[in-house]
């Protein structure tokens, strides 16, 4: 990220996140935050996809399709990490590459203290789509990891690494090298005090979801994020809990996505992407 503009990647989530609002399990998901994080074009593509009709060109029927199939992904993805955060609540929570996310704004968490942790450019941008929302906005991070370390950005913007913290690592693996991802799990444990929470999303591996990002990115490079923002590292439940472990945090819980959306009663209309998105909840 070197300008000022929101991960394309990011946008889509939160996209997707708008469609899922009040239409997949609108008993354990919401996220009224969603709609006023986008843009009016962004929005335009929401509502297309809410209102289910499929534009006619090419490219803009592949973006239809990529922000109805994510909506399917956001759902138990974040059911499952928002469980982990109110089953045992800390005083402070960190989101690291928090994208377009809302959970500063939507979750209610009484005496939390919300970090976000981002790339100055697209925290900027944050700022400016949040100035909507309504409620304590989260204390912003910015890291530009070329230059910054995050265990001293995260001391400097007043993190205590002797009170327990719950970290949300969301989105955010699969894009990093797996020495990147080595090098944040121990700065995560270095700011992290007995009673700390680890949860993080990540994907294992697949060769069929690994072929159908090639195929789509191929074939629709100039309007798919999957181009600019490729996979970096994939991950098996047993080297994730190993790196976890040598680190301090103990896994208690890991599993695929198509178990939290089966047990929300989503059907999705393909789960490759549930079955290989996984969940690890992690305790220090």
């Amino acid at each position: 990220m070197t300008e000022r503009r929101a991960s394309r990647t990011a946008v889509l989530v939160c996209q997707s996140r708008a469609v899922a609002h009040g239409r997949i399990a609108p008993d354990r998901f919401a996220d009224p935050t969603a709609m006023l994080l986008l843009r009016e074009a962004e929005q335009e593509q929401v509502l297309r996809v809410r209102d289910e009709q499929p534009p006619k060109d090419l490219a803009a029927r592949l973006q239809f399709e990529m922000i109805r199939a994510g909506s399917e992904v956001v759902v138990p993805r974040t059911v499952a990490i928002d469980d982990a955060v109110r089953t045992a609540p800390t005083s402070q929570l960190v989101i690291l590459g928090a994208g377009l996310d809302g959970r500063a704004w939507r979750l209610d968490l009484p005496g939390t203290t919300v970090y976000e942790v981002d790339h100055p450019a697209s925290q900027q941008e944050k700022r400016d789509r949040a100035a909507a929302l309504d409620g304590e906005p989260p204390r912003f991070v910015p890291v530009d990891f070329a230059r910054d370390r995050l265990t001293d950005a995260l001391k400097a913007a007043g993190q205590r690494d002797d009170e327990p913290t719950t970290w949300i690592w969301e989105g955010v693996v699969p894009y990093l090298t797996r020495p990147e991802v080595a090098t944040t799990v121990a700065a995560i444990t270095a700011r992290s005090a007995p009673g700390s929470r680890l949860i993080v999303n990540y994907q294992a591996p697949s060769l069929l979801a690994g072929v159908t990002r090639k195929v789509i990115g191929a074939a629709a490079r100039k309007v798919n994020p999957w181009a600019a923002e490729p996979w970096r590292s994939t991950w098996r439940p047993t080297a994730m809990a190993h790196l976890l472990a040598s680190n301090g945090f103990a896994v208690r819980r890991d599993h695929d996505l198509l178990v939290t959306a089966t047990a929300l009663g989503v059907r999705p209309r393909q789960s490759v992407s549930l079955r290989n998105g996984r969940v690890a909840l992690a305790d220090h």
